[in-house]
């Protein structure tokens, strides 16, 4: 009687059970790319073999962990969650595996999270920081989304001016004539930033008055509570049309213009930015700015992965569009 082996299968034997060279087996597992039909092959005899790929020793031979960092302020954030879940998913069609840390925006908490990734050896990280400071190897891949980090990380982020400038013009368009900017956010700079800045712009090209007020994060929400009642003058609002910085904020200011008696979008328009759906359904918030999430996603990953670091963009925008979503007249 003979005894069948129990040793693990080898690229060889994939090879033989696929019919295919062994370089084309290499290239299939190195993610380099194949005729589809012997990229195929080459897995159904994995499969079929029970071979795994041994990623520890291909890390000893390339000097590569396949492993990425995402070092995020928080996934409780509809954004952030969606555009870490596409970055992710991007990471994997490469063959990479990911390390996801979570700062709870802690600019403090941003640098231990880069040590302990560091030192689990990753290929290169992707960030989402408040910590302009931060001390990061520079032979270590980095990318950066929306924020200018340092000199040599490229910086991912969507066309934000054009934003702020494309929600005032449908505003306008939309016939309001008395407008409003909300912010509230982070005092750390970054590419956000500029949907104020592309608002008013296009506010002073129609030659149409305004208004901007733009808080921290830590001032809460009192201060808009405040600021609306100030604003309303026999049951009638001082502004029609207002562009949210986010379309958190845009809900949370709709909730509270509804509870002062004044409808949305029957007395004032709004236009938020991310584009943030309901519930994974095609149901938007509000109208809105849509940030190009998986072009941002694969875009970040492609830079983080490219081997020739020497000529990277320091920023790369992305453009933006607007869709309605029931906070705008054109939602009817």
């Amino acid at each position: 009687m003979t005894r069948k082996s129990t040793a693990a299968p080898t690229m060889k034997d994939v090879a033989a059970e696929a019919g295919v060279a062994l370089g084309t087996v290499s290239k299939v597992f190195n993610n380099i790319p194949v005729g589809e039909e012997y990229r195929v092959r080459v897995l159904d005899a994995a499969h079929k073999l029970g071979y795994r790929v041994n990623s520890y020793a291909r890390g000893l031979k390339t000097n590569k962990t396949n492993t990425a960092a995402l070092v995020w302020p928080t996934l409780w954030h509809p954004f952030f969650a969606s555009l870490a879940d596409a970055i992710v998913g991007c990471l994997m069609k490469r063959g990479y595996r990911t390390i996801v840390t979570i700062t709870n925006y802690d600019s403090q908490a941003e640098q231990r999270c880069i040590d302990l990734v560091r030192q689990n050896k990753v290929d290169g990280i992707i960030a989402l920081t408040y910590n302009p400071d931060l001390d990061v190897d520079p032979d270590l891949p980095f990318v950066s989304i929306d924020r200018h980090f340092k000199a040599g990380v490229p910086c991912v982020a969507s066309d934000n001016f054009s934003g702020g400038q494309l929600a005032a013009a449908k505003l306008i368009e939309l016939g309001c004539r008395r407008l409003l900017f909300l912010r509230r956010g982070s005092g750390v700079a970054g590419e956000a930033d500029k949907r104020r800045m592309g608002f008013e712009a296009a506010c002073r090209e129609k030659d149409l008055p305004f208004d901007s007020l733009y808080l921290l994060d830590e001032a809460g929400f009192d201060p808009f509570d405040a600021f609306l009642a100030e604003h309303i003058h026999g049951g009638v609002f001082d502004y029609d049309g207002i562009f949210c910085n986010t379309d958190r904020l845009c809900y949370e200011i709709q909730k509270r213009l509804e509870g002062l008696g004044i409808h949305v979008p029957a007395d004032v328009q709004m236009i938020g930015y991310d584009g943030i759906r309901k519930f994974d359904s095609d149901e938007l918030f509000c109208s809105t700015i849509i940030q190009p999430v998986d072009q941002m996603a694969q875009t970040a990953v492609d830079l983080l992965l490219d081997d020739d670091r020497s000529s990277l963009p320091a920023l790369i925008c992305l453009p933006v569009r607007y869709q309605p979503g029931g906070t705008t007249r054109d939602s009817v």
